[in-house]
């Protein structure tokens, strides 16, 4: 009996190894689970093509956020057309400051200790090449850069013209039924007391005319001094100057910004206008950014989105000339059939600021 009992136990110790060894076995049937790092090495193949599918994305600009601050002259229609334009595409907030050229300066000279703006446009290419000979501005080159009419980008690349207007002679056809007299012809007697000019100490578009005037003309300050015995006055900035003659208080408006007499004919007015033989002076929009500004890539977005298509466009159906050759205009007289008197932008910025105060004293 004792070895019978005996036999049972050893074959229980004999199974109970056996299930022992089955149990230490079992990591050898899952050893394909630790020869998966052959799966693993051609992980690496994949990753090394990740990167070249994801290089686009690194190379786009960072998102845009927060404001910028921009000064603008009239029309103060377009002006809110742009920045709504350009909220909505980057998402980015635009206060804006609108005045006359003589009003943005202004400004930016009491801002001077504490500086606000980030984008400055005027109305006065001369003004921005003193603001650019002043230090004032950041060089930078903007998106269409090589669409932009010729000479609308200075040579240092801190003035962009994304617009301009000519100035013409505007009339009241009620009070003149045709009119296409020459500068000159504007002190006949017949016109006597008839002639205003907008200020040119306020309006940088006239500023700069009766500077390119008296630089590309043999007789330009002899012509000044005839008009102001001709009975030339001067009622205000450019929008005064032109209700003066909207209204037929006076006939004729030299030096008539001409993207306000598009839009006034537009709604009906009694008005035409027209670019005399010899030439006038067509006037690049400086749009540019401060070197003090607070919001720098927000400023230069900006600048970009002023090339654009939408922003030309904008700027095309505002009666104004679009700063690109590509885009034309169907309201208005195009940049090529502007007769234009020969321009050299730093002799007239030197005589821009006296020229316009000397006229202003003839005319008192």
């Amino acid at each position: 009996m004792k070895k019978k009992i005996l036999a049972l136990l050893l074959l229980a110790c004999l199974c109970l190894s056996l299930a022992a060894c089955a149990k230490t076995e079992a990591p050898a049937a899952e050893a394909p689970t630790q020869t998966q790092p052959a799966e693993t090495s051609a992980a690496p193949a994949q990753t090394e093509e990740a990167p070249a599918e994801e290089a686009p994305a690194a190379e786009e600009a960072p998102a845009l956020s927060g404001k910028v601050t921009v000064y603008m002259p009239s029309p103060a229609g377009l002006a809110d057309k742009l920045a709504a334009l350009f909220t909505e595409k980057t998402g980015v907030e635009v206060e804006q400051f609108q005045g006359t050229t003589g009003e943005i300066l202004a400004r930016l000279e009491a801002e001077q200790a504490n500086p606000v703006a980030d984008v400055v446009i005027l109305a006065s290419w001369s003004d921005g090449l003193s603001m650019k000979a002043d230090g004032q501005l950041e060089s930078y080159t903007p998106a269409n850069a090589d669409k932009v009419n010729e000479g609308w980008i200075d040579e240092d690349s801190m003035l962009f013209g994304s617009s301009a207007s000519a100035v013409g002679v505007i009339y009241n056809t009620t009070v003149v039924s045709e009119l296409n007299a020459d500068w000159a012809e504007l002190a006949d007697a017949q016109y006597k007391d008839l002639i205003a000019i907008p200020d040119p100490e306020k309006s940088g578009a006239c500023k700069d005319f009766l500077a390119g005037f008296v630089t590309g003309t043999a007789d330009g300050e002899a012509i000044l001094q005839s008009w102001a015995d001709n009975g030339l006055t001067v009622p205000g900035a450019n929008k005064a100057a032109l209700e003066a003659v909207t209204t037929g208080e006076k006939g004729i408006l030299i030096a008539g910004v001409d993207y306000n007499a598009y839009s006034s004919m537009a709604k009906g007015e009694p008005l035409n206008i027209y670019y005399p033989a010899s030439g006038t002076v067509v006037n690049p929009r400086p749009a540019m950014i401060l070197k003090t500004a607070p919001n720098m890539e927000n400023a230069k977005a900006f600048i970009d989105f002023l090339f654009s298509d939408e922003a030309q466009q904008l700027v095309a159906d505002a009666y104004l000339l679009p700063g690109r050759s590509d885009i034309q205009c169907e309201n208005r007289t195009n940049l090529s059939d502007i007769p234009q008197l020969p321009t050299d932008w730093t002799k007239m910025m030197e005589v821009a600021s006296d020229t316009a105060a000397k006229l202003n004293s003839l005319c008192q």
